[in-house]
């Protein structure tokens, strides 16, 4: 068992600002809600706060070319970072709690398409999300990161445009289209290669997200295994799972919203979190598709 207490992270964002009527279209996606209302993105902030968060995600995932085109990035990128910050860290002032926040950087080139990857181009678009991040989060979270390479790559960006040292948490995701012996990145690299790699890059936290819940657990006890291998345990391990069905490898994140899963209700998805705490998990939250009810539901039984 960790010696970590259990930290309920938030969930999905894209769902909570479409609920409370931020403008929502593709392919901006959630980053539309910087451009037109940031201030409904605060008051998301505030309701997975209010839901018993304890760590908040800046919504900087869609501000990327990916999702709202090279011209808008070179122009707004930066300034859109900053807003990121400003409202998660406006929300959690507000609050009153001791919440912090977390530093989205997002795969830089689409979500679970690692054969996207460009290196050339990994510092030229990290570099206005990290530096208008960086005054208002506490530590980094590289999410949904489907690709060795682009992991390590981000890492070495943050030390080099941040110009103060914080904490990096690294987020993979898995493959879940297609049964494998064991859980693979949707690279098809190795769970334990990837933990690897965080253990020299030296990593706070390890986490699986943006993948459904089911491929999780073994991805867990590979990650103790080998964190136990490399005397690394004082990495924490975490896991915040989407409500989606399963993700083909040619997938387009930006073509339109996903269906959701019918039975991954509060319950029966804290039913997952209690085993992935079973294996060491002390990072516990949702991703699209998982809500503030979630987040409650969770908040409730796991603290």
């Amino acid at each position: 068992m960790s010696a970590h207490p259990i930290t309920i992270l938030d969930g999905g964002m894209s769902r909570e600002l479409e609920r409370l009527g931020a403008p929502f279209r593709q392919p901006e996606w959630s980053a539309l809600a910087l451009i037109e209302t940031p201030d409904i993105v605060r008051q998301a902030h505030e309701q997975f706060i209010q839901s018993g968060s304890r760590v908040i995600t800046t919504n900087s995932y869609a501000v990327v070319p990916f999702h709202i085109g090279e011209e808008r990035f070179r122009e707004q990128g930066l300034a859109l970072a900053q807003c990121a910050g400003k409202m998660a860290r406006l929300a959690v002032e507000q609050s009153g709690t001791e919440t912090q926040v977390a530093g989205s950087i997002p795969p830089l080139f689409g979500s679970y398409r690692p054969d996207l990857y460009q290196p050339e181009r990994v510092a030229e678009i990290a570099e206005p999300l990290i530096c208008g991040l960086a005054p208002y989060c506490d530590f980094w979270l590289l999410e949904t990161q489907s690709l060795i390479a682009e992991s390590v790559a981000v890492i070495t960006a943050i030390k080099q445009y941040s110009q103060q040292a914080k904490p990096v948490w690294v987020a993979f995701t898995l493959e879940d289209s297609e049964p494998t012996d064991l859980p693979v990145l949707r690279s098809g690299e190795s769970v334990a290669s990837a933990v690897e790699q965080m253990i020299e890059h030296g990593v706070s936290a390890i986490l699986f997200n943006c993948c459904q819940p089911e491929v999780i657990e073994e991805a867990l006890v590979i990650t103790q295994q080998t964190l136990a291998k490399h005397n690394a345990n004082h990495i924490q391990t975490g896991a915040y799972a989407n409500a989606f069905a399963p993700q083909a490898k040619d997938a387009t994140a930006n073509d339109g919203l996903d269906e959701v899963r019918e039975d991954l209700t509060p319950v029966t998805y804290l039913e997952w979190a209690e085993k992935w705490c079973k294996q060491g998990a002390t990072l516990i939250g949702g991703c699209c598709g998982i809500g503030t009810q979630h987040i409650a539901e969770l908040d409730k039984k796991l603290k």
